[in-house]
């Protein structure tokens, strides 16, 4: 593998909102605590039994926005999380008028609009607007923008689950381009009814929990709340602290179909491999993957294959960490929670036990520590994100000394 000879990217601070906690010392607790159930949805579970959610719970923390209780749901977790990962690295004001914001979602705030047909107010709490004004749906990064005063590039990435993978790209390339110096990447999203209804209408929601890699399994359960990391050159970043670094990232397509992985995982191979070579990192390098890994019987079967294509002999020795078991598919906002939690496994040197399986399934033979932590022998963790339409992503996060 070739050495990276491209500008460094460096993580300084993080933020979580997550049914686990308002903070991201609150989400490490609760991935440590293994404990996490999904609950019913209010207003949905009545009508469609089957739809459960990893929920944050009382809508979240309410924050001191400037338009007091004009944000939607996912722009109030994706605010939360930004605050708590500009004071996580110590950001100046100076810093933060000049920083960019890059987040990813994949349904935005559509729970605003839900409720309105049945003659009910917003899904999430968010407040009715007046007749004719005009509401974009992707307007949680512009939102984030606008109460922190940046006055960088604003930019919002909406391709489904595999959004804020792709933002963090965006983000690592406005940083080695030279165009930023600090970027607030993140993904957010808050509960809607449509999308939940949706899975079930699919036969694709499992009714008790996110069971990634369980034989029993029967699909996913979705989650909400936002994830955010400071990301940093190497001249901003001078004299802080660092959780790590972005050592690689990569895309690809394979158009396989709208909504099912390609059964044969050329592309997810191909984009595990050019991160891996982007970061200068071998299968004998990796620590740590955190799977895409959603519960639904295609996707896991597929990624185990893609694995053991890519590690090799490796992957029967390499830990993986199930994130989904414990905060559910947050959709657009899942590759930023598997950063941040990447980010947290390098400050801490190990990786949480797994929520245990009920029974592991035999076309799946992923090693899923379950019986307490796991050292993180080595610094790299591998993420990977996939989403409907065949878009996929991976990286490649860098911890240990700089």
């Amino acid at each position: 593998m070739r050495p990276s000879a491209t500008p460094e990217v460096l993580v300084t601070g993080i933020g979580a909102v997550s049914c686990l906690g308002a903070t991201a010392g609150e989400f490490w607790t609760g991935l440590k605590a293994t404990a996490s159930r999904p609950a019913p949805v209010p207003g949905l579970t009545e009508h469609v039994p089957d739809v459960l959610a990893y929920q944050v719970s009382d809508g979240g923390p309410r924050t001191p926005d400037a338009s007091p209780g004009a944000l939607g749901r996912a722009a109030r977790f994706a605010l939360t999380a930004a605050r708590e990962a500009v004071a996580d690295a110590g950001l100046t004001a100076a810093e933060v008028a000049e920083a960019a914001v890059v987040i990813g979602t994949a349904v935005g705030e559509s729970g605003g609009r839900e409720g309105r047909h049945d003659g009910g107010g917003p899904s999430d709490g968010t407040p009715p607007s007046a007749a004719g004004t005009w509401e974009p749906m992707f307007s949680v990064a512009s939102a984030v923008g606008a109460e922190l005063a940046t006055f960088g590039p604003n930019i919002s990435v909406s391709n489904a689950c595999a959004a804020s993978g792709y933002a963090l790209s965006v983000a690592v390339d406005l940083i080695r381009r030279g165009e930023a110096d600090t970027v607030l990447l993140g993904g957010a999203e808050g509960i809607a009814r449509v999308p939940l209804a949706s899975f079930s209408r699919l036969g694709a929601a499992d009714p008790e929990a996110c069971r990634p890699f369980d034989a029993d399994r029967r699909g996913t359960v979705f989650g909400e709340g936002a994830a955010v990391l400071v990301l940093q050159s190497a001249r901003a970043a001078a004299g802080r602290p660092v959780y790590g670094r972005v050592l690689g990232t990569a895309w690809s397509c394979d158009a396989h179909h709208p909504t099912a992985p390609d059964p044969g995982g050329e592309q997810l191979v191909r984009v595990a491999r050019a991160a891996l070579e982007e970061a200068g990192r071998g299968p004998g390098d990796v620590g740590c993957v955190i799977p895409h890994g959603t519960g639904t019987r295609q996707n896991d079967v597929v990624e185990y294959q893609v694995l053991r294509e890519v590690l090799g002999e490796r992957a029967a020795h390499t830990p993986l960490f199930s994130l989904k078991a414990f905060i559910g598919h947050t959709a657009g906002a899942a590759a930023a929670f598997a950063a941040v939690s990447a980010a947290l496994m390098a400050r801490h040197g190990e990786i949480p036990a797994n929520i245990a399986l009920g029974r592991q399934d035999p076309q799946c033979p992923v090693w899923l520590p379950q019986d307490g932590p796991t050292a993180l022998r080595q610094p790299n963790v591998l993420v990977n994100a996939y989403a409907f339409g065949g878009s996929n992503f991976s990286m490649v996060f860098g911890g240990g000394a700089l």
